[in-house]
């Protein structure tokens, strides 16, 4: 479910983006793509820090992240 959400969201990122593109110009369009991809990302690494901390875990820090924990 979660990899198919995680389509969903890059894919409707992506289409819009291209509207966006197509009205406003190219450099509008990855500025606006960056800033939806970041914003979720973010979202989802905060999420992932709280279900940590919730079942008991010892909350690391985002290069210890990266090191033992596939995203």
């Amino acid at each position: 479910m979660k990899s198919y959400k995680n389509k969903l969201v890059v894919f409707l990122a992506v289409t819009i983006g291209t509207l966006i593109g197509m009205f406003k110009g190219e450099e509008a369009r990855q500025k606006w793509v960056f800033r939806i991809r970041t914003k979720y990302d973010n979202k989802r690494l905060m999420a992932e820090k709280k279900s940590i901390v919730r079942k008991g875990g010892v909350l690391l820090d985002d290069i210890e992240m990266a090191s033992y924990h596939n995203n």
